[in-house]
């Protein structure tokens, strides 16, 4: 008996070692560690980040650049302010924008960079003008089903309009 309970100790705590180590190797490579502190920091304000959060990817033609470090509400204007940590080889046009797009429909949703056409360059703490924040499925879906019902009351209604009323009628002689 001590024995095997030495024995289911020993097995646990092999198993315990092998989960840190999965762990560890997780967060090393998921970019969300200290790996990317290196990189350029840029901001960018947009109307709203529905779903974004920190953490989530920048990506340059769906290829990952960088993650979002922090995002805030600015109290003037009632934006929300981004700022992301994007890989300081890129030499991004001073025209980059920027937007907010879903991965997919039930995917999460990510910061997009367009590179532009400009000479100049951004620089480290500089500042992303051109931005399109998020769009709302659920707005969207809204709005089309609206639409929809709209469109059949109308036509229910013109329907209903140029019939005659009390049926129809036999012409008299």
């Amino acid at each position: 008996m001590k024995g095997r309970s030495l024995a289911e100790v020993a097995t646990g705590g092999i198993v315990l070692l092998i989960a840190a180590v999965f762990l560890a190797y997780a967060v090393l490579h998921s970019g969300r560690g200290s790996a990317s502190a290196d990189g350029m920091s840029l901001t960018a304000r947009f109307d709203k980040i529905d779903g974004l959060s920190n953490g989530a990817d920048v990506r340059i033609a769906g290829v990952k650049v960088g993650s979002v470090t922090d995002s805030r509400i600015d109290p003037q204007s009632f934006s929300a302010v981004l700022t992301m940590r994007v890989d300081r080889s890129l030499r991004l046009p001073d025209d980059t924008s920027a937007e907010i797009t879903s991965e997919g429909l039930l995917g999460g949703k990510y910061v997009s960079l367009v590179p532009g056409g400009s000479d100049k360059l951004l620089a480290d703490g500089s500042r992303i003008t051109e931005t399109q924040g998020s769009v709302s499925l659920e707005s969207l879906l809204g709005r089309f089903i609206f639409s929809v019902t709209q469109m059949n009351s109308q036509n229910q209604q013109s329907q209903e309009g140029g019939q005659p009323q009390g049926g129809t009628t036999a012409p008299t002689r």
